[in-house]
C-alpha cells in the first residue's frame, strides 16, 4: 500500500502534535514532517515531495496565502489543503485562486479530516460542508474557467448524467432538476445515484466539488 506523504504546517504546537498523532494512526497515511510555518515550509517540501501539505489558514505570520500560491506554484503535483475556522466566501475564493485543493474545518471529525486527506490526495477538490449553493458553483466555475480542472476523460458520462452534474454544480436540488430538465424527480435521483457510483463519491456535496487538477499525481 502506497502511503500518502505529508508536511503538516501549523504554528500551533498542540495542534500540531494532535492531528499528527491522529494521521500517524492510519496505515494509508504518514506525516513526514511538520512544520510552524514561519521559515522551513518550502524546504521541507523540497526536501520531501509531499504528495499533501496540511496548512493552517491562520498562521500568525499572516503569510498563508502567499505559502499557498507558492506550493502550489513550485510543486504542481503536490495537493495543498487548508485549515481553519469558517472562512469568508472571499477568502474560500481567494484560496483556490491560489490553488488550495481542500479546506477542512477545525470543528471537523476525524473521519472528516481523514476523508478529505484521502479524496485531495486522489485529485478530489473539497470545499467545506457549509459552504454549499451558489459558493459552489462560484468556486467550481470559476476553476473551470482557469483550466484547473474537469471530469476525467476516464470517467464515461451520458449527455444526461452530465447535465445533472452542471446543474447540482450550480446548487440546483433534485426538484429544481427535474423542473429544469422536464424529467421526473425519481428519474434525476436514479441518475444521481449513477453519478455517485461512476465518480466513487458519496453525496452531492462531493459531486459539486469534484474537479480534477489537471496535473498528474
Amino acid at each position: 500500500m502506497r502511503k500518502t506523504k505529508i508536511l503538516l504546517i501549523e504554528d500551533n504546537r498542540i495542534l500540531r502534535d494532535g492531528i499528527k498523532a491522529i494521521i500517524n494512526k492510519q496505515p494509508d497515511l504518514r506525516i513526514l514532517a511538520t512544520s510552524g510555518g514561519y521559515h522551513d515550509p518550502l524546504e521541507q517540501a523540497r526536501r520531501l515531495s509531499p504528495h499533501v501539505v496540511l496548512i493552517d489558514l491562520g498562521l500568525r505570520n499572516k503569510n498563508g496565502l502567499r505559502l499557498v500560491a507558492t506550493l502550489t506554484r513550485e510543486f504542481p503535483q503536490t495537493r495543498v489543503i487548508g485549515m481553519g475556522l469558517i472562512p469568508s466566501q472571499q477568502d474560500i475564493v481567494e484560496f483556490v485562486e491560489a490553488g488550495a485543493a481542500g479546506f477542512i474545518l477545525k470543528d471537523a471529525t476525524v473521519e472528516d479530516v481523514l476523508g478529505t486527506i484521502r479524496a485531495v490526495a486522489r485529485g478530489v477538490r473539497i470545499l467545506p460542508p457549509l459552504l454549499t449553493g451558489s459558493l459552489f458553483a462560484h468556486v467550481v466555475e470559476h476553476a473551470l474557467r482557469k483550466g484547473k480542472g474537469e471530469l476525467p476523460d476516464a470517467v464515461r458520462m451520458t449527455k444526461r448524467e452530465r447535465e445533472i452534474i452542471a446543474l447540482i454544480a450550480n446548487g440546483l436540488s433534485n426538484k429544481e432538476i427535474a423542473e429544469r430538465l422536464s424529467i421526473e424527480i425519481y428519474t434525476v435521483k436514479s441518475h444521481v445515484h449513477n453519478i455517485l457510483e461512476k465518480l466513487a463519491l458519496h453525496s452531492r456535496l462531493q459531486i459539486s466539488a469534484y474537479v480534477h487538477n489537471q496535473e498528474p499525481m
